[in-house]
């Protein structure tokens, strides 16, 4: 095996960390870029004593030079709560982070992964979703500063591989959960996990009845490495996500069961622009990567729910 130094933005968050201890175990030289926005230095303390690893504090909307092979840019606030929180800078990451980072790739001649998101669907009026579906995105909604940035990321991706022969990647991330999620993150699988650890009641929006497909971090891992080691003719958005449709009233049911919880569900309305659907086609990643996700539900609950008993003692 050829080992590669691989330069990971955002790789002290929760997608980022478990890449960066994955490049690390195949025997490549990483370089974990963040700027601690919401990437936590607890994820990655385990990698520091590692003479491969380094970390690199720095914010990718400012350029950044280094020599690298590859380059994965998970560079931006992910979840609702902390992409609102923020969301000029939100759309500066996408945008200019994308621009900064599609440059140093073209500077050293690095292979570029683009993370991008199942948000750039928006509400979808296709089920499921495939790459060749446009989207039903609201650009002036609240949560726009993330949909369209990742939008113009890729559309930059595009250009730049078109335009200046840069070799890129988009793969399209679905609903992801695992160890190492932000507690407050406010996304469904560690709102439901914290809720029933603390016997809290667990927040439910709507009826419930809008679904999700849930993918284990590990198996997202793999799906972009896979992607990464495409040749360079492979440069179209690909979908990696689970295809196993849950209702959300069905997770909080599965979460207080897993955990033995004393909490109750109760009701609140839905956020505006909330998806109703979100399921992908995998056709794609199945044909092009002989990827589908491998680990189920139950069994990667059971590890998150470890990951959180540990934190919220």
């Amino acid at each position: 095996m050829v080992k590669k130094r691989i330069l990971v933005t955002g790789g002290a968050g929760f997608v980022g960390s478990h890449l960066c201890e994955r490049l690390l175990s195949e025997g490549h030289e990483v370089y974990c870029l963040d700027n601690f926005f919401t990437g936590q230095k607890q994820n990655i303390l385990h990698l520091m004593s590692n003479p491969y690893f380094e970390l690199i504090r720095h914010d990718v909307i400012n350029p950044y030079l280094i020599e690298v092979d590859e380059i994965y840019n998970l560079a931006c606030p992910a979840s609702p709560v902390h992409y609102q929180y923020n969301p000029i800078k939100t759309i500066k990451t996408s945008v200019m982070g994308a621009i900064n980072m599609l440059g140093l790739a073209k500077r050293v001649n690095a292979k570029i992964l683009q993370a991008s998101t199942s948000e750039v669907y928006g509400n979808p009026l296709v089920h499921p979703q495939p790459e060749s579906y446009w989207g039903n995105v609201n650009p002036v909604g609240e949560r726009s500063c993330y949909d369209e940035g990742k939008r113009a990321a890729e559309t930059l991706f595009r250009d730049y591989n078109s335009q200046n022969n840069v070799e890129t990647k988009i793969v399209r991330i679905f609903n992801t959960y695992g160890p190492r999620m932000h507690p407050n993150d406010g996304r469904v699988v560690s709102n439901f996990i914290v809720q029933a650890l603390k016997n809290e009641d667990i927040t439910v929006y709507g009826k419930g009845n809008q679904t999700r497909s849930f993918q284990f971090v590990d198996d997202l891992v793999e799906g972009m490495i896979r992607t990464m080691n495409t040749d360079a003719s492979f440069t179209n958005p690909v979908n990696i996500g689970n295809p196993v449709e849950f209702k959300i009233i069905e997770l909080a049911e599965k979460v207080i069961k897993l955990t033995n919880s004393k909490s109750k569900i109760i009701y609140k309305d839905l956020p505006s622009d909330d998806p109703m659907m979100r399921k992908p086609d995998i056709s794609l990643a199945k044909q092009a990567l002989d990827w589908e996700p491998k680990v189920n539900l139950d069994d990667g609950l059971e590890q998150t729910i470890s990951f959180f008993k540990a934190l919220i003692k």
